[in-house]
């Protein structure tokens, strides 16, 4: 297995991507990592590390840099020798199995559309991830930036690719799917919603219903549809109380030596705490509906955010993400034309 790593993209770049990667590659026998950047830099960054599995690790040069600034077309037209280009450009000529960027999403979404296409019957990819739940599972959410602006249809598509990539790879046989709406009312959200709504409602998908915003993390339904705005305010909104409340659980303890002390007492409870709310445990977006797996990391990944969004990208390729994404598409599709002949 070969994954391609756009190493100079993100809030820090190689001083996290690098030593990511050569952490996955020590940890997983069967992977081999392709970093894709400046090499010079590269190698630099691999000489700071003591163990590098040296005939897994693989430099490919990319002479240019998308910043977290440049707009998509300076991307996507005039930095055709960037990380990001180089990354993804591996996977379409099958050097590599998946690639992965932490830089700017817009862009990556971009070049990976340009390169890749979308898939049969996909008309946008959307950005997918697992969001954790109160009962111990995760839900998918999609769209979480990739579209800003979207149709009805748009929003069935991405039902139709959650359902397909639940079905896929954590073999749930008939995933239920929630439309995101500011009440659980038909009759509630904008037009484009309440359109959608009526679509999945007549369609053959598990479709559950409205859901707001305080049941995505019930695990009510195993997949929220919403437009790309909206579901990356809701991501980063939920990372932020994430960090808000274990940095006042932080500060509660530290307020007198009887707190102190309780929080000793407590620390067992607090680290499952603090480990079931990281959101770092939960890094690494797919965009689905592209001819080949790609994964969005966070821009402001550490080092150990990054290794897990390389894991979600491992267990895509061992689960056969993409062939079995579009086995489901076809099937899915095929349900919805004879649903509506």
């Amino acid at each position: 297995m070969r994954i391609a790593i756009d190493c100079m993209g993100g809030d820090v770049g190689l001083s996290v991507t690098v030593p990511a990667s050569i952490r996955f590659a020590n940890d997983y026998e069967d992977v081999d990592v392709i970093l894709v950047g400046i090499e010079p830099l590269i190698k630099s960054a691999i000489n700071l590390i003591d163990e590098v599995p040296s005939s897994r690790v693989h430099i490919v040069n990319a002479d240019e840099i998308v910043t977290m600034d440049d707009p998509i077309d300076i991307a996507l037209r005039r930095k055709k020798k960037s990380s990001m280009y180089v990354a993804v450009q591996n996977v379409k000529e099958g050097n590599a199995d998946a690639c992965i960027s932490a830089g700017n999403t817009g862009a990556w979404m971009a070049i990976s559309r340009y390169i890749l296409k979308t898939l049969d019957g996909i008309d946008r990819p959307a950005i997918a991830a697992y969001l954790p739940t109160n009962k111990g599972g995760s839900t998918t959410m999609l769209d979480l930036g990739a579209n800003v602006d979207c149709s009805a249809k748009n929003l069935l598509q991405f039902a139709i690719m959650g359902t397909a990539l639940l079905q896929a790879v954590e073999y749930v046989k008939n995933p239920s799917v929630g439309l995101l709406n500011i009440g659980s009312e038909i009759i509630k959200g904008n037009e484009v919603v309440k359109e959608a709504g009526n679509i999945l409602l007549s369609s053959p998908l598990n479709f559950y219903g409205n859901v707001e915003g305080n049941e995505i993390f019930s695990g009510k339904v195993n997949v929220v549809v919403c437009d790309g705005f909206v579901g990356n305010i809701v991501l980063k909104s939920a990372e932020g109380i994430a960090k808000m409340f274990s940095g006042a659980v932080r500060e509660e303890f530290r307020r007198d030596y009887f707190s102190f002390f309780s929080g000793l007492v407590s620390s067992p409870v607090l680290k499952r705490l603090k480990n079931r709310l990281d959101n770092r445990r939960y890094n690494g977006a797919s965009l689905l509906g592209l001819r080949g797996i790609v994964f969005k990391s966070h821009g402001s990944a550490d080092i150990e955010s990054f290794y897990f969004a390389l894991q979600r990208a491992r267990e895509a390729v061992m689960n056969n993400l993409l062939e079995k994404t579009i086995d489901k598409l076809s099937q899915i599709n095929q349900l919805l034309r004879s649903f509506n002949s």
